[in-house]
């Protein structure tokens, strides 16, 4: 998975299977991007490693402590 100059993934991002929050960008060889949220990114990540010439995962910022932690 590759974290290199990826545009962070915002609210507004939904997942394609659910329409949760994304925290996983799969961008396509054909051009194309599937958006994911940690849940369906993680179910699908085997399939996705073949397809996808970029994995962009930022599902480690459900893991993140606040201040008020």
């Amino acid at each position: 998975m590759s974290a290199a100059l990826a545009t962070p993934l915002t609210s507004a991002d939904r997942c394609d299977r659910c329409g949760a929050q994304a925290y996983v960008r799969a961008r396509l060889a054909t051009g194309g991007e599937l958006l994911f949220c940690a849940h369906h990114g993680r179910e699908h990540l085997p399939k996705l490693q073949d397809v996808a010439v970029d994995i962009h995962d930022e599902s480690d910022r459900l893991h993140e402590s606040t201040a008020l932690d």
